[in-house]
């Protein structure tokens, strides 16, 4: 017999057994099912395990778009300024040290984090945090956790109002706020929020206030907040500024070459520019940033109101003085 011919004998012979062999494992319907839906199944985990390494390769890509769009520009570090700007015009005796500013980019998004200050008596104190979420450019409402016994309203209303122009209705009877301030220990420091009987300069106001009395912060007279009157009141954001120099380097009011006058009017004008994103940031929400830029700068800058601290025994002479209309008690700390 050839060669060729045992072959094919020996072929024949392997495929009747394998045929044979595939009879007698031939599966039931029921098992072709789970075949198939375990196949299925492994359609599913692969297309998962696609989707999740895609992301993967995707997210650095997007984080690192996000840095370059927070970098284009110093774009970040301009929304801190408008943030620290804000603060320190439109919350009395209020500030932030800005080298401490904990940044944290997302994805097209950025969350700064930082401590706020407060100075009462002699001592500055930390008198919370506060964090900030930018989506892009914009900034999602500000987060305060404060720990004081008399923190400012959140949002301002006729009834909770701090400083009162001259020529609007005080809102609260300051018989009250004067009681207060006789109830309290000769041995405690005290900050009182001023309202003035007359749009006076920061000159005039400095020089009659009691020796031990620090001016702290100056409502600046802008030209509206005389509008808040009957029906016509609206939560105006108070503008002001620090009364003194802050020796700090990074704080723009720290002296070295302009006063903090003209400080707080180069402010102004450079919140003009987001003013949106200043209304979200601020706890009111009426700004008009741009027309009281333009009255101070023609009028000059005087104030209607104002922080002071000192011992509460001095602060209590405010209710002997004729500049002073009325006076709302701030925080209160132990003699210092």
């Amino acid at each position: 017999m050839s060669q060729d011919r045992k072959d094919e004998e020996i072929y024949n012979e392997l495929m009747k057994e394998t045929i044979s062999i595939m009879n007698e494992q031939s599966l039931t319907d029921a098992g072709q099912a789970k075949i198939v839906q375990t196949g299925k199944n492994m359609a599913r985990i692969t297309t998962v395990l696609l989707s999740v390494a895609f992301l993967l390769m995707i997210f650095p890509l997007l984080l690192l778009s996000s840095y370059v769009y927070y970098a284009v520009g110093g774009k970040a570090t301009t929304l801190m300024d408008v943030v620290s700007k804000t603060i320190y015009v439109t919350e009395p005796n209020v500030s932030v040290e800005e080298m401490e500013f904990e940044q944290t980019i997302g994805v097209f998004s950025m969350k700064l984090d930082f401590d706020l200050f407060k100075k009462i008596g002699n001592e500055e104190y930390n008198i919370g945090d506060e964090n900030i979420q930018f989506d892009f450019s914009a900034p999602r409402f500000p987060k305060k956790h404060l720990h004081l016994d008399r923190p400012l309203p959140e949002i301002p209303v006729r009834e909770n109002e701090i400083l009162f122009h001259p020529k609007v209705p005080l809102q609260y009877d300051p018989k009250i706020e004067w009681t207060k301030l006789k109830g309290l220990p000769d041995e405690t420091m005290s900050e009182a929020y001023v309202s003035l009987s007359s749009v006076m300069n920061k000159k005039d106001l400095q020089s009659a206030l009691p020796p031990k009395v620090e001016l702290r912060w100056l409502a600046v007279d802008t030209g509206i907040e005389e509008e808040q009157i009957g029906e016509k009141w609206n939560p105006y954001t108070a503008l002001g500024y620090p009364a003194q120099v802050d020796t700090t380097t990074w704080s723009p009011f720290n002296g070295r070459e302009q006063t903090n006058e003209e400080v707080f009017v180069d402010i102004l004008r450079f919140l003009e520019g987001y003013e949106d994103e200043v209304t979200k940031l601020a706890r009111a929400k009426v700004m008009s940033i741009k027309e009281r830029r333009q009255y101070v700068e023609k009028k000059g800058i005087k104030v209607y109101g104002a922080v002071v601290t000192g011992p509460t025994s001095e602060i209590r002479k405010l209710e002997a003085m004729k500049e002073v209309r009325a006076v709302k008690l701030g925080e209160v700390k132990l003699w210092n």
